[in-house]
């Protein structure tokens, strides 16, 4: 042994256990587990040689896989040094892998549809553009990941996408041939149609091509185990919302309104469409309520009651009780932080809107899923 080799070489196992500590920055799970890991060995020296299996060629984050390898390895008692090589999974290898991450069947599958799903799906509706849902969309799905839940954003308004910018997501998704891996943005996975079309070029489809994005936003993508999915839903009550109560029926809708009555008569209506689709109304909120103006007082610029008008129309159409789960005053720092793509509830947590809106946050996530739709395993037997 050269007379500067560590005294104890590292054994496979302790640089295999470094390795399992690194997860692939889009998927979330350890090299290890995922088959990323081609082969590792060090030499007398202690410098370590691995070789990593990537999932495609341009994959753009393979600069923080082989810094985070490094990084680990270095870690290591004996390891004095780090070299990596990077090669690209098979054909048989990815096929392997897709298998692997929809949980053993090779088809496409909406998990959040299975009846053993625990996930939490909410569908953030609102009678009219304008008055902020995605705005509150978008925070509550940061809000309930900074509480340390995992969580999903599909933007299906497909006409009116708005997501990538209020999250600051840029660039197109990484593919695993037919599977698509989401961006993550502020702990919070995130699709949208706006990732796949250049520039601001508008999206002129109709209800079949509609239907078929959302399907594929939900069955293709890669959300793994999410505790929250949230959905911020076009305006109104056409094909998309629709689509999501054929999809995922188990799915609950909340409701975005403004207090100003003319907005709100609107609101209830797109609430109502659970009527037909035999969906949940879990609450609505009411966003822009108030100004808070320096003397402590409130300016009501769109009027009072609006929120509170829906959910009691709700809970007499429906027959449950819809409640009124939080007001959102206005304030500047919710556009601003929406401009530059990080969350008003991340950005400004103490300020009037992000404190009413991580309150929300906080009382949809504390709610458990229910026995809606799942399987209770019972099985009838014989006396």
């Amino acid at each position: 042994m050269p007379a500067d080799a560590p005294a104890t070489l590292p054994t496979q196992d302790a640089l295999l256990a470094a390795l399992a500590t690194v997860n692939d920055p889009e998927i979330r799970k350890p090299l290890t587990e995922l088959g990323m890991v081609k082969s590792i060995a060090v030499d007398d020296t202690g410098h370590a040689r691995l070789e990593l299996y990537l999932t495609v060629a341009g994959c753009p984050l393979k600069d923080t896989l082989r810094s985070e390898s490094t990084a680990a390895l270095l870690r290591v008692p004996g390891v004095a040094s780090v070299e990596v090589k990077l090669d690209v999974m098979s054909d048989e290898q990815r096929a392997a892998l897709r298998t692997k991450l929809r949980g053993g069947s090779a088809e496409r599958e909406i998990p959040f549809a299975k009846s053993g799903s625990l996930t939490r799906v909410y569908a953030v509706a609102s009678g009219k553009g304008g008055v902020g849902k995605s705005s509150v969309t978008v925070n509550l799905a940061a809000a309930m990941a900074a509480e340390g839940l995992k969580v999903g954003l599909v933007d299906a308004d497909v006409h009116g996408f708005s997501i990538p910018r209020m999250l600051g997501v840029q660039g197109r998704p990484t593919q695993v041939d037919d599977m698509i891996l989401p961006p993550i943005s502020h702990d919070v996975k995130v699709i949208s149609i706006g990732m796949f079309v250049p520039g601001n070029q508008p999206v002129i489809w109709r209800g079949p091509m509609l239907h078929r994005a959302l399907q594929q936003f939900l069955a293709d993508v890669y959300w793994g185990d999410l505790d929250v999915l949230l959905l911020d839903l076009p305006p109104g009550t056409g094909d998309i919302a629709i689509s999501i109560g054929q999809m995922l029926p188990t799915a609950e809708i909340l409701v975005v309104t403004t207090p100003q009555l003319a907005a709100a008569e609107v609101a209830e209506r797109a609430g109502s469409i659970a009527l037909q689709t035999h969906q949940r109304v879990v609450g609505v909120v009411e966003n822009m309520s108030w100004l808070e103006l320096p003397d402590g007082s409130r300016q009501e610029l769109f009027g009072s009651g609006g929120g509170k008008y829906v959910a009691e129309s709700l809970t007499r159409s429906i027959g449950a009780h819809v409640p009124l789960l939080g007001q959102v005053p206005l304030d500047v720092r919710l556009r601003e932080g929406g401009d530059e793509g990080v969350p008003v509830v991340l950005r400004d947590p103490d300020s009037p809107a992000a404190v009413a809106l991580r309150a929300v946050a906080r009382g949809l996530a504390q709610r458990s899923r229910g026995l809606s739709g799942r399987s209770l395993g019972l099985s009838p037997s014989k006396k």
